[in-house]
């Protein structure tokens, strides 16, 4: 015999008229969101994005923040995920599976999603200079010695179009805290990097 809503509710109760707290925990579990940090890397060929990207799509998971570049001859990936709870147990598996097809290796790392930091400003710093040994450690010794928080890196050497000479450049995200004032935190900065023949630019982030 077809039950009603109301019926399948009340058979569902427990002898003490209370519904089975266990089942609507996990169901509550399985709907919320999940975050995954993932590492790859491998040797760089044709469709190894492909392969990736296409494993965390088919495991019904999306890719929150990528980043992704060729490191010489290797080629090197860094994704946040999301997805249920079941998309990312299925997705472990997966990507462990993938990894010995591809010969990547791989680190996963369950996360969460990064809090707004209301009482932080977000920070956009350029420097170009000649390359040589300690800038990236030089810029971040300055930022934590101000209790200036880094969130992104990237970092090029090139050689200069016009003269030849080996150039470096560094792009920062920095978080800076609302009580420390700007202009100070500015000035010493081009001071610095006017110690260390760098030219830079620290503007805030627009969007």
């Amino acid at each position: 015999m077809l039950r009603g809503p109301r019926e399948r509710r009340q058979a569902a109760m427990t002898p003490g008229g209370k519904a089975p707290r266990l089942d609507l925990e996990h169901e509550s579990a399985a709907r919320m969101k999940q975050y995954l940090a993932v590492t790859a890397i491998g040797k760089d060929r044709p469709g190894l994005v492909h392969d990736v990207v296409r494993t965390i799509a088919d495991c019904a998971a999306s890719i929150s923040e990528s980043r992704m570049l060729g490191l010489g001859g290797e080629f090197a990936m860094q994704l946040l995920v999301s997805g249920n709870w079941h998309a990312m147990a299925r997705l472990e598996s997966e990507l462990n599976r993938l990894a010995q097809d591809a010969d990547l290796q791989l680190t996963l790392r369950r996360t969460e999603a990064r809090g707004l930091r209301e009482d932080h400003v977000p920070y956009s710093v350029d420097v170009i200079g000649p390359d040589q040994s300690g800038i990236v450690a030089g810029l971040a010794g300055f930022f934590t010695s101000h209790n200036v928080e880094i969130g992104e890196v990237a970092t090029r050497s090139y050689v200069a179009s016009q003269t030849g000479a080996p150039m470096f450049s560094v792009q920062l995200m920095i978080s800076v805290p609302t009580r420390v004032h700007i202009a100070q935190l500015r000035e010493d900065f081009m001071d610095y990097c006017d110690s260390q023949n760098l030219d830079a630019i620290l503007e805030p982030v627009k969007n």
